[in-house]
């Protein structure tokens, strides 16, 4: 998934960066409220992790833009101000989730977890773990389970599982996945994505991931 982080402690967002990055998360940063607008268009968010107290205005001024435009990305609110009142205003303008500053990264990622969950089930509950015949990914615990055996995959190759996997149902386009494996600053060739596609494929079984020509990818073969 990939998640614009509009923070302006510098910081901050550097760890939480680097941290999200480590997760397999696609991460790009902006530090005002301008930054995020300029940003918005330029790519397929899954979530935004909004701080209230911005340079150039509220954060909270940005969510109509969003329900507007881009009403399938996720906000959530990290902020200092621990209110009640504050985090009501947050959620009744339209915010899905709350954290108040300082909070445990891990706790961000549950959250995170939570968003993928939500959006791979259309807003129902759902488990954690897809199962694909002898395939189980399991969402909440960033692993992958062949025959019951831990499959290793570096960070790339499970950003780009994990993307497929929050939503099976849906046929996944170059361009979507491309998002999901690079942010603004990183470069990428022609080929990359196959290359990746490719490499899953030697790993969890050729048949799991079909291509639809001219169409994209999508993953094959769920338990009812």
């Amino acid at each position: 998934m990939r998640l614009l982080l509009i923070e302006d402690d510098a910081p901050l967002a550097e760890a939480l960066t680097a941290f999200l990055r480590g997760k397999g998360f696609v991460v790009d940063t902006a530090a005002t409220l301008a930054q995020a607008r300029a940003a918005l268009p330029a790519a397929h968010w899954g979530a935004l992790l909004l701080d209230l107290h911005l340079p150039d205005g509220d954060g909270l001024s940005l969510l109509p833009l969003l329900q507007r435009h881009y009403p399938d990305c996720s906000v959530i609110i990290l902020t200092a101000r621990d209110q009640i009142t504050d985090r009501i205003r947050g959620l009744d303008a339209g915010a899905d989730d709350y954290l108040v500053k300082p909070f445990d990264p891990d706790e961000l990622l549950a959250r995170l977890r939570a968003v993928e969950r939500r959006r791979g089930s259309g807003g129902g509950q759902h488990g954690a773990v897809l199962q694909l015949g002898n395939l189980a990914i399991d969402l909440a615990r960033d692993r992958v389970l062949l025959d019951g055996q831990p499959v290793e995959l570096t960070a790339k190759e499970w950003a780009l599982l994990r993307v497929m996997a929050s939503r099976p149902e849906r046929i996944h386009s170059r361009d979507s996945l491309l998002d999901a494996l690079y942010g603004f600053d990183d470069d990428t060739d022609s080929n990359t994505l196959e290359v990746f596609i490719s490499k899953l494929r030697r790993k969890i079984g050729r048949e799991r991931i079909q291509t639809l020509r001219g169409l994209g990818y999508r993953l094959a073969g769920q338990t009812p």
